[in-house]
């Protein structure tokens, strides 16, 4: 299985967000008022300003700091981490272009330890710092998440600035975080973000369990902490019912009419995980029906069997056929008027394939535009998946070859069970070192969307019976 992210710290959003921060991130209002009202009062007063930004921990104060220039313009977000000094740090600070420049105090909302004569030449520093001209433009913040903390600060900074410092109405402002009413939302959007389009369902949540966290959740922190705990309860259950062959799962989809068009509208992201939602909406077979019983566990099926859609072209499936057919094969080849010329492209093809992008643990490519099939290959792929429709095993078993030779995967079988449940076997079993990939052919003369879907959702519908997962 991908693990799943569901970060409940700002810095591992940023990390994994990749610039599209402004997709999960919902307006505060209150709390952008509040920094809407200090701006005020910085441009009349001409000088900088102090904030103690009190929150409970997991409120989202780091986020909603580090995130404001989302909501206005001309803001820059600067931070001092606690383990860099404020008086030198602040000294090297220039006056700033921006409107408003704000400074967080990072990472030092439970320094209680720390001696009252460093806090107050700290908060001299700020001082200084903010009636300069180099920080005219600039709003310092201090975060912190207890009680205890906020009423220190507000008393040294009493002393230190008084009303100057600390403004003339409340001495500090309650963070309390985004609404409760926007948990599910959230959260939804951050799972999509950072998991390549995965949704709650891929995590075995439905949307009305989601809901339901929120009652016990204080903060969107803990929220996140919640979903993180119970997709690590529901993958656990999977992975106790398969046992000691962890597989991932992947449909292999081989086509005269080449639907990669098809398999990209039914997979997510540069990972080519089947997406379940546009399965399900895809077809209308009557296997939905049943899925319908239980999303969240489909969902959930296929991102811990890393359920993948994978497409080969019909120049890649003719050429391994040739080069790597056995005996067997090469006469049901000539059968039925399929040349049998080896002309050892296979392996070039075959390395030039998202097969090989997957087991290599690389994203998918881009998708190039490339000739025109003619008739000819045409012709002879469909020839080629005739054999296949009557006797599969001959022809999975030349991919098994090519892989090996690739040094793909170390070894393989054909036809392996899985399971008292599962009425069909795994075409083919392969072994890559580290665990096991069960991939599943897909060949036909033709096929579309709709097959494709329910190719994929019968498989894991059987795949889940097999584990007895799936009632």
């Amino acid at each position: 299985m991908n693990n799943l992210l569901v970060p409940d710290r700002f810095e591992k959003l940023k990390e994994n967000a990749q610039g599209n921060l402004q997709s999960i991130i919902v307006e505060v209002k209150d709390a952008l008022e509040k920094i809407d009202q200090l701006y005020g009062d910085m441009e009349a007063a001409d000088r900088g300003a102090f904030l103690i930004l009190k929150g409970e921990s997991g409120s989202g104060k780091s986020t909603f700091l580090n995130t404001i220039n989302l909501f206005r313009k001309g803001v820059s977000v600067e931070t001092i981490n606690n383990d860099q000094s404020i008086a030198s740090t602040l000294s090297n600070f220039h006056s700033t272009e921006f409107k408003l420049r704000v400074i967080i105090l990072e990472g030092r909302e439970a320094l209680l330890g720390q001696l009252s004569s460093e806090l107050e030449k700290d908060l001299h520093s700020i001082n200084t710092f903010l009636r300069s001209n180099r920080g005219e433009r600039t709003l310092i913040v201090w975060p912190c998440n207890t009680d205890e903390m906020k009423d220190v600060l507000v008393d040294v900074a009493g002393k230190i600035g008084g009303e100057a410092l600390l403004g003339i109405d409340s001495p500090y402002y309650n963070f309390s975080g985004p609404s409760k009413k926007n948990f599910v939302d959230i959260a939804a959007r951050t799972v999509q973000l950072l998991n390549n389009g995965a949704s709650l369902n891929d995590m075995g949540i439905t949307e009305e369990y989601a809901r339901d966290l929120v009652q016990d959740a204080t903060t969107i922190g803990k929220y996140f902490s919640f979903l993180r705990r119970q997709l690590l309860i529901n993958t656990q259950t999977v992975k106790k019912l398969v046992g000691k062959e962890q597989f991932k799962m992947w449909i292999v989809v081989l086509a005269g009419n080449e639907p990669e068009n098809d398999v990209a509208a039914l997979t997510r992201g540069q990972s080519a995980a089947a997406d379940i939602e546009r399965l399900m909406v895809s077809t209308e077979a009557n296997i939905v029906t049943d899925l319908k019983q239980y999303p969240e566990k489909i969902g959930l099926l296929s991102s811990v069997f890393d359920c993948k859609i994978i497409h080969i072209p019909i120049l890649t499936a003719t050429a391994i056929a040739r080069d790597y057919a056995s005996t067997q094969l090469t006469e049901k080849m000539r059968d039925v008027g399929l040349s049998t010329k080896v002309d050892n492209s296979g392996l070039i093809r075959l390395l030039n394939s998202e097969l090989n992008n997957a087991l290599s643990g690389n994203p998918s490519g881009i998708r190039k535009k490339g000739n025109k099939v003619g008739n000819n290959s045409r012709e002879a792929f469909e020839k080629l998946a005739h054999i296949a429709s009557n006797n599969d095993k001959l022809v999975n078993k030349t991919f098994g070859d090519a892989l090996v030779e690739a040094e793909l995967i170390s070894s393989f079988l054909l036809e392996q069970d899985l399971g008292d449940g599962l009425t069909r076997r795994t075409d083919i079993l392969c072994d890559i070192g580290e665990g096991k990939v069960r991939i599943e052919m897909m060949w036909r003369s033709r096929t579309g969307r709709a097959e494709i879907s329910n190719y994929v959702l019968t498989k894991l519908y059987n795949y889940g019976k097999a584990i007895e997962y799936l009632s």
